[in-house]
């Protein structure tokens, strides 16, 4: 007999081949939407600290807000995320130091933090 065709073993190693194939690009897309979670969180939080050191560049020197110590800001939340904001003021010479640090957990514990210099 000269039969043509696959065998029943042929075809369930090719099933196994292609399951292991899919399998590893199933992971790769888990590890995808992790990165592009935290890449959204990080800039988010990237963009709330950086609007925050633009209103305290704004602000007036005397005001509260630029006093030395640490400030707490309001908390935003977005995506489901909530951001805690803070900032410390030092008065070194004629310039105020003002450090702006956004804070956020997102199963880990995360941070970004901007600095600037404003002359007295």
């Amino acid at each position: 007999m000269n039969e043509k065709g696959f065998t029943l073993i042929e075809v369930l190693i090719g099933i196994v081949i292609l399951g292991v194939g899919i399998l590893g690009i199933a992971g790769l897309q888990v590890t995808a939407i992790r990165g592009n979670f935290f890449s959204n969180s990080i800039t988010q939080a990237t963009y709330s600290a950086q609007a925050g050191v633009e209103v305290l560049n704004t602000v007036d020197m005397n005001s509260p807000e630029l006093q030395p110590g640490k400030h707490n800001d309001k908390p935003a939340k977005i995506g489901g995320i909530t951001f805690t904001r803070s900032y410390t003021v030092v008065i070194n010479g004629n310039f105020r130091a003002i450090d702006y640090a956004v804070n956020w957990n997102d199963g880990m514990n995360r941070s970004v933090s901007f600095s600037t210099l404003r002359l007295q």
